[in-house]
């Protein structure tokens, strides 16, 4: 059984560092600490953008902490990205 703790993928050639489990895959939901490590920045900073209806969609829990599906963060991630081309 894989362990819940999250440690950092180095791969060489990403472009951000993604939150992996122990056995290498990255797991399906995120928790707000994840995210805020992944895209580095701060809970408040997310919560600004939440609030300006900028983040990317999260789940509510009945204990009210937030999850974000990994999904939809990359979707997320991928309207933002900007064509080189």
């Amino acid at each position: 059984m894989p362990t819940r703790t999250p440690r950092r993928n180095n791969s060489p050639g990403k472009t951000t560092d993604r939150l992996v489990v122990a056995d290498g895959t990255s797991r399906a939901f995120l928790t707000l600490d994840e995210l805020c490590i992944e895209l580095q920045i701060s809970r408040s900073t997310f919560y600004d953008w939440r609030a300006k209806r900028k983040a990317p969609r999260c789940l509510t829990l009945p204990n009210g902490k937030l999850r974000i599906r990994r999904a939809d963060l990359d979707t997320w991630l991928n309207a933002r990205s900007e064509d080189t081309a």
